[in-house]
């Protein structure tokens, strides 16, 4: 059965010359990713377009995507912006977290976490599991 634009494939993997490509990567994580950096002090777009890949492992967010989800988050009263005119060069939107913005990096946080800990025992598990499965199986008898 084939899903969406993936064609039977999930987003977190893929089968490339030489072997599978593994991505674990959290979807949706420009978004807590933001609203951190703007938690940690008021910024223009190009200053987050800058900030982004050290939080996100991503080389760089698309211009045009950045807006967009600073524009959702804005309606949804977790960001501000407003013209600052008096920077030099042309005049330059300038974006806040807002108190619910702050909010909902706290739930952010704490749904990383546990996602962390999942991990962790995932890990704990597979590296655990290892001397299990490279010993000698003995056959199962009916």
């Amino acid at each position: 059965m084939r899903h969406g634009r993936h064609r039977g494939r999930t987003r977190s993997r893929h089968l490339a010359p030489g072997g599978w490509r593994v991505h674990a990567r959290v979807e949706r994580f420009t978004e807590p990713a933001l609203l951190l950096l703007l938690r940690e002090r008021p910024a223009h777009g190009y200053d987050l377009l800058e900030r982004l890949p050290e939080l996100t492992g991503e080389q760089r967010v698309e211009m045009g995507n950045l807006y967009r989800l600073l524009r959702a988050l804005e309606e949804e009263g977790l960001v501000t912006s407003e013209w600052e005119a008096d920077t030099a060069g042309p005049a330059k939107r300038g974006y806040a977290l807002t108190e619910t913005g702050a909010r909902l990096l706290d739930q952010w946080a704490e749904a990383l976490r546990t996602s962390q800990d999942r991990t962790a025992a995932f890990l704990k598990r597979y590296e655990g599991g290892k001397e299990v499965n490279d010993a000698p199986r003995t056959p199962r008898t009916p």
